[in-house]
């Protein structure tokens, strides 16, 4: 079922454009003319000049299953090989009582992905060229230096998840990893989103049989609802801490900042679809932690009492032992569950590269264009998907088990770079104008980052001093977490005095013309916090105000805006992290052949 919506009959605007082609127009601040045109989705389309409001529950329904699928397709791709893998690791060793680290994610998964949602449809471009446009050339290819390498890893094991799937039913690798390959470049290269869409949808709705496949593994509710309850299974060591550092870095993976962002963009979402944007990232939550706990519960109940306790290897022995222990039906579900997230995970993580590349490169990187159209867009893409490919038929199972166990780590651990410079960009006004984080949510965005970090510091502790006990590295969290308390307490007193100049300047900047607050007038940013006599809006009107705003703001181009000015303390801290970054990466690294070989 298809739906095609049109704006409301109250509606005075002109008429749109019947065309969902790539127009000739481009937004204020993009640069493919492919990211401004109607709506476009897998079950419907809506018209351009559409306002967003709805009457009833019915067409609002309509309008979300339209607008659906960035923020789906996001979320089910993080549930991709490794993440299969990474889940049914924590499930085989220790039980269910690694569950409360999902728990704790979802929030994390919300605050990172809902920035991503407002930065794509308020400046219509990408996250690579945001970084880029706005902190330069040097951060933009650090930040994109590490997408490339994490991404590059990643579709190695989504090709891997594919053949260990697939050799299951006896289809061998050489002919299982080239049609997979073929595939995923024939769904892309097709020139229209609507059809990638479908096909990726078709895939989501396979995912389904994650429920039955837990069913059969008979879970028990008591032992499932305990691993809430936050615990170290066998004492927190250096083991134990890289599957947890593994679960954040396959639920909340730098790519999936640059897929949704480039996705919203390029599906044309803008800013009166923000809120349905919103509920299907919720959706989309929802069904990648069903997926995860299904998974786990597979893998924890079913080798529970078996000589399999404790010894995971790799997703394709989980789907034996299944097989072995569950019944053939078990292992042919969690086989296909395998393939199904390895085919959703490689076409999102290739994407989220070549857009990047896109952005890097300013080409066209749209899949509204046609082959022949942005023909670096799709180069990129196979050029990616042969590589992986052909680095899977040629690498042997020890090479394969250290990529795999290797990349969630390493995705974990650069996540805080990734973070950080998602929540400058959200801060940043000239861009995000009335859409900037409010103070909650960078206290959200600072509670992530600084956890993220300790997890990593803890992670190096533990390598270096492996004596460590369970109970010096938990004084150590909460030393940093006292740190972190006091850190955040002096960042909200700061961002409050830098507001209450921003509103005295904008005070005295009433009557002045131009844009002195980067593309926030002095007028508009004042008439957010105060009457025309001086006195404070009330909550209420603030709030009016601030949807107000909202409602006609899209960021402008961005080469008139001017750059942020880095201070000293903060380029000394980004640098610092950095260098830290670099360090726990190569520990990463240590650690995963020490397991390797052990």
């Amino acid at each position: 079922m298809a739906f095609h919506t049109t704006r409301p009959a109250w509606s005075q605007r002109p008429g749109p454009s019947e065309s969902t082609a790539p127009q000739a127009a481009v937004g204020p601040a993009g640069t493919d003319s492919a990211h401004v045109g109607d709506i476009v989705g897998a079950l419907g389309t809506i018209e351009q000049d559409d306002t967003g409001r709805r009457g009833s529950l019915g067409e609002r329904l309509r309008a979300l299953l339209v607008v659906m699928g960035p923020g789906l397709i996001v979320m089910v791709g993080d549930n991709d090989a490794g993440g299969v893998a990474t889940y049914a690791q924590a499930g085989q060793n220790y039980g269910m009582k690694l569950l409360w680290t999902l728990a704790l994610l979802i929030p994390v998964l919300y605050v990172n992905q809902e920035m991503v949602v407002r930065l794509g449809a308020v400046t219509g471009v990408g996250h690579a060229r945001l970084i880029f446009q706005r902190f330069g050339r040097f951060w933009g290819m650090f930040s994109v230096g590490d997408l490339f390498l994490v991404n590059a890893l990643t579709l190695v094991t989504e090709f891997i998840g594919v053949s260990q799937a697939l050799d299951y039913f006896g289809i061998p690798q050489y002919v299982s990893v080239p049609l997979a390959a073929v595939l995923l470049f024939a769904v892309v290269a097709g020139g229209s989103f609507r059809r990638w869409e479908r096909f990726l949808f078709a895939l989501i709705a396979v995912n389904v049989i994650v429920l039955p496949m837990a069913l059969l593994a008979h879970p028990k509710l008591d032992e499932t609802a305990a691993g809430i309850v936050p615990r170290f299974p066998g004492g927190l060591d250096s083991t134990l801490l890289l599957v947890i550092i593994a679960i954040v870095g396959t639920t909340v993976a730098p790519w999936q900042l640059f897929f949704q962002q480039s996705n919203v963009v390029d599906k044309r979402i803008t800013p009166g679809w923000i809120h349905y944007a919103r509920a299907d990232l919720r959706i989309g939550i929802v069904v990648v932690m069903a997926g995860a706990i299904a998974i786990m519960a597979t893998a924890a109940f079913v080798f529970q009492d078996t000589d399999l306790l404790g010894r995971f290897t790799d997703a394709g022995a989980v789907a034996d032992g299944l097989g072995r222990h569950g019944g053939h039906t078990l292992g042919a579900l969690f086989a296909i569950v395998l393939l199904d997230a390895s085919l959703i995970g490689a076409n999102a993580v290739s994407l989220a590269t070549t857009y990047a590349l896109g952005d890097t490169f300013k080409k066209r990187h749209s899949l509204h264009w046609k082959l022949r159209e942005a023909p670096l867009f799709y180069l990129g893409y196979a050029v990616l998907i042969g590589l992986a490919a052909t680095i899977t038929l040629t690498s042997d199972a020890h090479v394969q088990g250290l990529i795999t166990q290797g990349v969630q780590a390493l995705a974990g651990v650069l996540l805080p770079s990734a973070t950080v410079f998602l929540v400058l960009l959200c801060n940043d006004r000239p861009v995000l104008g009335p859409w900037v984080n409010t103070v909650k949510q960078n206290v959200a965005a600072g509670v992530i980052v600084w956890v993220l970090v300790l997890l990593s510091l803890a992670l190096t502790a533990a390598t270096f001093f492996p004596d460590l006990t369970t109970t010096q590295l938990a004084w150590g969290f909460a030393a940093g977490a006292f740190v972190g308390l006091i850190g955040g307490v002096l960042i909200v007193l700061h961002t409050q005095y830098t507001q209450q100049t921003a509103r005295i300047e904008a005070f005295k900047a009433r009557h002045t013309k131009g844009d002195a607050f980067g593309g926030v007038t002095g007028e508009a940013w004042l008439m957010q916090v105060q009457h025309a006599d001086g006195s404070p809006l009330s909550r209420t009107e603030r709030k009016v105000a601030l949807e107000h705003d909202r409602t006609f703001w899209r960021t402008p181009a961005l080469h008139t805006l001017p750059r942020p000015q880095f201070s000293a303390l903060r380029k000394a801290g980004l640098l610092t992290l950095r260098g830290y970054l670099l360090l726990a990466v190569t520990l990463v690294i240590v650690k995963t052949v020490q397991l390797s070989t052990s």
